[in-house]
């Protein structure tokens, strides 16, 4: 396992060492992963010349630690979550490699919930769905004459439905291949 995990890796390094005539382009589609809160499956859509959709759909609640205090309990597991934004971007100065984009969307989550009044019961957790409000800002670096990019980012989740303004602080970096 160790030795295909090396050999995998050499093969994407020397994939991005090469030269490759494609350009990072707007009005594409990018798919990739993300690697923190939400983590997973990410695909953005750029149309016209500064906006795009992003949609995550992976994991959520294991970058800041799964246990956390949540209305009146607590969860103890990481869930599954899908977020979109709507986002607008742009160049970092005249830069044509580095850009900034920010955003706003929604977010639905899949948690087990454990009420602190269901404790020692022999089923002590309920299904809990989570809906509610998220904002992003980030950067990606778009590597020169190749069609991968990286990026970082962070925001804030502002849950509605069942816990009202459950805030969460979310982050995260990931790599995608602009198609």
């Amino acid at each position: 396992m160790k030795k295909l995990s090396s050999v995998m890796m050499l093969a994407l390094l020397g994939w991005l060492g090469t030269s490759n005539q494609a350009q990072a382009q707007y009005n594409n589609w990018a798919g990739g992963f993300r690697i923190g809160e939400p983590a997973g499956v990410n695909i953005r859509k750029y149309f016209g010349e500064n906006h795009a959709f992003d949609l995550n759909v992976g994991t959520y609640g294991g970058l800041y630690g799964n246990v956390r205090s949540y209305r009146r309990g607590r969860f103890k597991n990481v869930g599954l979550v899908i977020q979109g934004h709507y986002l607008w971007h742009g160049e970092v100065g005249k830069s044509q490699t580095l850009h900034y984009y920010y955003g706003f969307g929604g977010q639905v989550t899949s948690r087990r919930y454990y009420p602190d009044n269901q404790r020692g019961q022999s089923v002590d957790y309920n299904k809990n769905i989570g809906i509610g409000g998220s904002a992003v800002a980030g950067l990606e670096y778009f590597l020169p004459n190749k069609p991968t990019s990286i990026f970082i980012e962070t925001g804030l989740y502002a849950e509605v439905v069942p816990a009202i303004f459950f805030v969460n602080v979310q982050s995260g970096i990931g790599l995608r291949f602009n198609l």
